[in-house]
This record gives structure tokens, sequence and C-alpha cells, in this order.
């Protein structure tokens, strides 16, 4: 029987804070992390690698995580990637706003870090076959 590899998760965040935060939550599980710090960077690492989950940082500069959830889901070979939306907006209707872009989730800013875990084991547990 051969060890299951660590399930890859890429994190699209521009603050090095909590990206750091972020990966050294997600490492401490075991789960390999691939990190972007805009919407090009992020199209070039999911080019190069599928991960098994995204957290998307919804204030990116340029282009908006909003807006590259979107180009992401309408891809047919990347759509079905759950993707978190990781935001410090906490108006009403954006949880409604973010989901309707095609986030299949949504965490509000600061982190608490096992809501993160609870969250992305629910998601990677769930595509597990």
């Amino acid at each position: 029987m051969s060890a299951e590899s660590p399930k890859s998760i890429l994190v699209i965040e521009d603050q090095a804070l909590n990206r750091k935060v972020v990966r050294i939550v997600l490492q401490s599980e075991g789960y390999e992390v691939i990190e972007a710090i805009n919407a090009a960077e992020a199209l070039a690492c999911l080019e190069a690698n599928v991960p098994a989950l995204i957290l998307m940082d919804i204030a990116l500069p340029g282009q908006s995580g909003e807006e590259l959830t979107r180009q992401i889901k309408a891809d047919p070979e990347k759509c079905s990637i759950p993707i978190i939306a990781l935001t410090a907006a906490a108006m009403s209707g954006d949880r409604e706003r973010l989901l309707k872009a095609g986030c299949d989730d949504y965490l509000s800013k600061p982190i608490d870090t096992q809501e993160l875990l609870e969250r992305v084991a629910h998601y990677l547990e769930g595509s597990a076959t």
C-alpha cells in the first residue's frame, strides 16, 4: 500500500503575511501549498498544476478574485476545482455575491485557522474517490 500523496492547494493572496499564515497552517497538516500573488500568476500556476482546492483572496491587485473565479469556473478543465473565497469584505450580500460568482465557500478575514482547516478538509475529503 502506498502513502497518499499530499493534496495541493493553490493560495491566491497578495498579502505576504496572510500567505505565510495560511501556508504554515496548511503545511502543518501535510498539504502541498502553491502560491500566487495575482490573477496572472494564478493562471500560470493552473496551467502547470491542477490543485485539489483554491483559496482565493477577493481583493487582488488588477483582476479581482471574483473575476478570476468566474474565469476559472468557465474553463471546463478547471471548473470542478473547489474555490473558497477569502475576504475581509463582510458587508451584507457579499457572501451571496461571491457564491454566485462561482466560489464554493467563503471565509472572512482575519482567518480563523481552525475553521480554515475544517473547510479545507471538508472539500478535500469530499473530492476523494
